[in-house]
């Protein structure tokens, strides 16, 4: 395997800033009246934040560990390679490169996009544009060097968390001022009225939680450019999901005291509709600017993360062999974030990559889960008691639990988009087996 090095450039700081770029993206904006609507109540919506942190905060100590026993690039793809063999991890920076990562730049692009443009009120068609926009700028800056990217990305991640102060500051002081009118729910909520009830609705709820706590394992792709990347890589990853366990839950304290369970879960745009309520017209306009900042900033992380993965499976001799090099002057692998730019504005211009991501959500967890399960076989192989996950193994199950049941409820909830998802994954084996049987012919095989 031809080893890939990069002048290492990110300290403590930088690393956990990219953690919470890579969790705080739409999803707190958005996911929390879901969750209203599903559990019913004020204590059942705080308590399923609650538990989603906590299984955001097991994965981090999960995924700290292996960043402490595998400090490179690639991360997942790195933990399943040596765990488990090169077709799983291939099939994890397949699905990244083809939807997963692609997918979800072109989405929140489209998300960011369509906010700045009705904040700026350029009309309806100014949506697109401004998606392509961002992706190619973001990609240039990535390109230009970790230092730039990393930067661009702290300083919107910094910026998303001030606006997000701002919102829970003032639901938390000031008296509420303007009156505000939401549409009223088709049905109106129903509490769980028994331990059963309760356990199915909280269990509904968890997955759009989940699906907004994701994100922190993006870091672990760019070990290599971190400081001490053995040291700097866990305590990146600790601090910066319990910033955001932190963040969720005081912002949906914010909603409910603004707009009560019922307001919350029939707004469209609480974070919108609480600033509002405390602040008026100019309140939604400052949040509406957090929205943007916030689309942007998980865009850029996506952007300079997500390209580590296919270099470290073309080192492998698994993918294009130029997206394995790094520009001489820049040491950024020019060619892997082409590319992934290239696929996520053909996603982009398809108009079908909220359809496409929803296929593929449930491979997400897919992959959560057996990365969590690689542990166990590293710890045994490695046979090192250093840098233990904490709560080990009951931590390590749980959130392999968790995965369980996130992948359980997608197929529940639309087993065609599962199915659909699955014949993508299927499509990467004739993929692998080609790669791999051009790796075999010259002899250039992963150790």
């Amino acid at each position: 395997m031809t080893q890939v090095r990069y002048a290492a450039r990110l300290g403590t700081f930088s690393g956990t800033m990219l953690v919470v770029g890579g969790i705080i993206g739409s999803g707190i904006f958005l996911s929390p009246s879901v969750v209203a609507q599903r559990v019913g109540t004020a204590p059942l919506t705080l308590a399923a934040w609650g538990l989603g942190a906590v299984v955001a905060i097991l994965g981090g100590f999960v995924y700290a560990e292996l960043g402490r026993r595998r400090p490179q690039a690639g991360g997942t793809y790195v933990y399943l390679r040596d765990a488990f063999g090169t077709f799983p991890a291939f099939l994890y920076g397949w699905a990244l490169f083809l939807i997963m990562a692609t997918g979800a730049m072109a989405a929140v692009a489209m998300t960011g996009a369509n906010y700045l443009a009705e904040l700026l009120q350029l009309g309806d068609g100014a949506g697109r544009p401004i998606a392509i926009a961002l992706i190619v700028v973001l990609t240039v800056l990535n390109i230009l060097g970790v230092g730039i990217g990393a930067t661009t990305g702290n300083v919107l991640t910094l910026l998303k968390l001030a606006a997000i102060a701002v919102l829970v500051v003032a639901a938390l002081v000031l008296t509420p001022q303007h009156a505000l009118s939401v549409a009223p729910l088709a049905a109106p909520l129903e509490a769980p009225h028994d331990v059963w009830s309760v356990i199915v609705a909280m269990g509904g709820a968890l997955v759009p939680v989940l699906f907004s706590f994701g994100g922190w394992q993006q870091t672990n792709a760019v070990a290599e450019e971190l400081v001490d990347p053995a040291r700097t890589l866990p305590r990146a990853l600790i601090f910066g999901v319990l910033i955001v366990a932190a963040t969720y839950l005081l912002v949906n304290v914010a909603y409910l005291r603004a707009l009560g369970v019922e307001g919350l879960a029939a707004s469209r745009a609480p974070a919108a509709d609480t600033m509002f309520v405390y602040l008026g017209p100019a309140g939604r306009t400052l949040i509406t600017c957090g929205i943007v900042t916030s689309t942007i900033g998980f865009l850029s992380m996506v952007i300079l993360m997500s390209a580590r993965v296919y270099q470290a499976m073309a080192a492998d001799g698994l993918f294009f062999r130029r997206m394995a090099r790094l520009h001489p002057s820049w040491q950024t692998p020019v060619d892997a974030l082409v590319a992934q730019g290239v696929v996520a504005l053909l996603l982009l211009l398809s108009g079908t990559y909220g359809q496409l991501l929803d296929y593929v959500v449930f491979a997400d967890w897919i992959f959560f889960g057996s990365t969590a399960a690689s542990l166990f076989v590293l710890r045994a192989r490695d046979r090192s008691p250093d840098g233990r996950a904490q709560l080990h193994p009951l931590g390590i199950l749980t959130f392999i639990a968790a995965a369980v049941y996130v992948l359980v409820g997608s197929v529940q909830s639309n087993p065609g988009n599962a199915a659909r998802g699955a014949g993508l994954l299927v499509l990467g084996i004739p993929v692998y087996l080609y790669w791999n049987r051009r790796r075999s012919r010259s002899g250039d095989v992963a150790t």
